[in-house]
């Protein structure tokens, strides 16, 4: 079973950051959310309290098989400036193992300089922290073994494609169908 971690500092996003646990769970992939404010308690950019599986102190990463950052504000910032996120994140880079990042979170990976050479997307807003990379504004885009995702309605399908890499297209299928997300999309296609 797949291993995923992700990060989660005071001021993420709900949605980015809890909709891919939630999906990852169903689809049977093994996702532990690492808080990284020194408590197992979090609070979110719109003041809802979230208690992480572990904390950042406690975590091994080892095993890591994907390392995710939600966005919001000032979550990503916060991501940005713990050192330990920081380190993480290049060593899992280094490994060529994947890393995923929706909203303001890719300008964690900027920072590290990860996407230099990359297409990458984030909320409209926060290219510009996507230093060397190729903004494409898409709902989630793949470069190697980096997934960026725009924001929070791009989640389910940023969210489903890194479920793929875990349990294959068919069973992600099946999920989108019995999460009613298939339906979601089929009928709007008929509205266009």
């Amino acid at each position: 079973m797949a291993n995923i971690y992700e990060f989660l500092a005071n001021g993420f996003e709900e949605v980015e950051g809890m909709a891919p646990v939630d999906i990852f769970r169903r689809g049977g992939v093994n996702i532990k959310t690492v808080s990284v404010t020194g408590s197992e308690w979090v609070q979110t950019s719109h003041g809802v309290t979230v208690k992480a599986d572990i904390k950042f102190e406690d975590a091994d990463l080892s095993d890591a098989d994907m390392l995710m950052i939600p966005g919001g504000m000032p979550g990503a910032t916060n991501l940005n400036a713990h050192q330990g996120v920081r380190h993480a994140l290049m060593a899992q880079y280094r490994a060529g193992k994947r890393i995923g990042a929706i909203c303001a979170g890719p300008m964690v990976l900027g920072s590290l300089g990860l996407l230099k050479g990359k297409k990458a997307t984030c909320s409209p807003g926060f290219q510009e922290y996507l230093t060397g990379a190729e903004y494409t504004g898409a709902l989630y885009q793949e470069a190697g073994n980096i997934i960026t995702g725009e924001g929070p309605a791009a989640t389910f399908p940023y969210a489903y494609r890194i479920l793929s890499y875990f349990i294959g297209e068919k069973a992600v299928r099946q999920l989108e169908v019995k999460m009613q997300y298939a339906h979601l999309i089929e009928e709007a296609k008929k509205k266009e």
